[in-house]
Order: C-alpha cells, then sequence, then structure tokens
C-alpha cells in the first residue's frame, strides 16, 4: 500500500460511520483522520472503536473540514473520503498507483449508488448511475497531493459545489482531473424525502454560489437542473419507468429553491469572496 492520509469529514453519521471506516481499516492506509462537524449523535463513540485520529472543525462547514485534514496529514498524498462511501481492500492502493501513472491534479474513484427500500433513496440512487453527473470529478473519494491540494484550495463559503468550482480552477492550471473506471467504490444514500431534500438544496445552493461568483462563465450553470430534470423525466417514460417521474420534478424545483435562496443572501449581504 502506498503511503497514503485518508481524511474522513464527518457530522452526524452514526449509522454511516462504522462501514465506512472497517473498509478504510482493510485497505490498510498509513493513518486516518476524521474531522468532525461538532456532532450531537454518536459518530465520535463509534469513531473511537478504530485507529483513527479525531479533530473538530469547530462547525465550519464540509470544505474547511476538508482542508483541515489536509492540514493535518502527514503523508504526500491524501484521500478524502466520504463517510458515505465503502472501499474494498485493495481500493485506496488501486486509485494511487492509477493517480500517480496519469500524472492526476486530482482523481476520483468511480462511484456505484446505492441504497435502502425507501423511495427516495432508489431514486437518488437510480439517478446517480444513470445521470451524466457520475462521470463528473468530485471530493467523494478522491486522491490529491497534500501540497497541491493545498495550494489550490477550497472555498469555504460553499455548503455544496465546492468541486465543481475546484474543478474549474484546475482545468484553469491545466491540471488534470478525471473519475476512474478502474476502481468503483459503494456510495450510499439514505432514504427518507428529507435526506433527499437536503441534497437537493445543497446542490442548488452549490449552483448559486458558482453563479454569484463566477457570474458570467457560471451562468451556463444555471441550466442544468431543468436539463438534468427533462432528460430524467423523458428516460423515465421511453423506458416505461414513471414511477421515477415524481422524483425528477422535485429535484429540480428544489434546486433552484436552493440557488434562490442564495440569490436572496447576495442581495441582503454581499458575501467575501476567496480564491
Amino acid at each position: 500500500m502506498p503511503e497514503v492520509s485518508v481524511v474522513v469529514p464527518v457530522r452526524n453519521a452514526e449509522r454511516l460511520i462504522e462501514d465506512c471506516l472497517a473498509s478504510i481499516v482493510a485497505c490498510e492506509p498509513a493513518e486516518i483522520i476524521i474531522i468532525d462537524g461538532m456532532s450531537t449523535d454518536r459518530t465520535l463513540e463509534l469513531a473511537k472503536r478504530f485507529p483513527v485520529r479525531i479533530l473538530s472543525d469547530e462547525g465550519r462547514g464540509l470544505p474547511a473540514a476538508r482542508m483541515q485534514g489536509a492540514k493535518e496529514a502527514r503523508c504526500q498524498r491524501i484521500a478524502l473520503i466520504d463517510v458515505d462511501v465503502v472501499l474494498q481492500p485493495g481500493d485506496l492502493a488501486a486509485l494511487v498507483d492509477e493517480f500517480d501513472e496519469g500524472g492526476y491534479g486530482g482523481l476520483q474513484a468511480g462511484l456505484e449508488s446505492t441504497s435502502g427500500e425507501g423511495y427516495w433513496g432508489r431514486a437518488l440512487a437510480h439517478h446517480h448511475r444513470t445521470g451524466r453527473s457520475k462521470h463528473w470529478f468530485g471530493l467523494v473519494a478522491t486522491i490529491f497531493d497534500r501540497d497541491e491540494f493545498l495550494s489550490f484550495g477550497l472555498d469555504e463559503s460553499f455548503l455544496s459545489g465546492e468541486d465543481i468550482e475546484l474543478r474549474w480552477r484546475l482545468q484553469r492550471e491545466g491540471r488534470r482531473s478525471g473519475v476512474s473506471t478502474r476502481t468503483v467504490v459503494e456510495h450510499r444514500f439514505d432514504d427518507t424525502f428529507s435526506f433527499a431534500l437536503g441534497q437537493w438544496i445543497a446542490d442548488g445552493r452549490g449552483l448559486g454560489r458558482m453563479l454569484t461568483k463566477h457570474r458570467a462563465r457560471g451562468v451556463r450553470l444555471a441550466l442544468l437542473p431543468l436539463a438534468a430534470g427533462v432528460r430524467g423525466v423523458v428516460l423515465s417514460l421511453v423506458r416505461l419507468q414513471p414511477r421515477w417521474i415524481p422524483y425528477y420534478l422535485c429535484f429540480t424545483a428544489f434546486n433552484y429553491a436552493g440557488m434562490v435562496g442564495v440569490a436572496g443572501e447576495k442581495l441582503r449581504r454581499p458575501s467575501r469572496e476567496t480564491k
């Protein structure tokens, strides 16, 4: 196993953390760093059963947690692993090898989305398995060179969408990013409507932040929820799967609700921009 530090941001993840950490331990990384977002459930109690170092981001949010973990890492290679991801033995080593071979600035594992039996979880998993975003670089299970990642940084004003913003800056600097087709990990979704709603609103807010920060270049992002929603409805009809149509209608509506919320905040109080 190449030397790699694994950073796992968590917040109220008691249902997910044991499977995630057990799978990471089986990959035998050099260290595992937990960055806790002030959890109020049993997340930390469960995390302490594993060989991990636990720090707190003081509730500053996911981008801040990832940056803090990278700063604390001892290894030159870091892996950002979300708590809803489950690896197989050898996945980390394979992903690091591919990262080094391909000269990547950032390489995410492929994602196989799963859920329980609830409608909203199955719909989320179906969307992510069949949507175009499956092939978009993100930060769910991703390898970086530590120094380069810290140099690029993440915009901590984003609650979601910081992966899109980072991808744009990597492209601008001529650095390669991508999604592996050789190493695919399990990405789990919860089953409830409230979970799906949180995903949609967060995604919409991330797009809204991109619009306010990048202005003209970000305008095309405003069409993404509509395009994805229309595509989903059409494919549901073509494939005789009308059960997914309510999901895509909600997806579209609440993504735009999140975007509008960010625009309202911008009008009330201009936010400070970062790199």
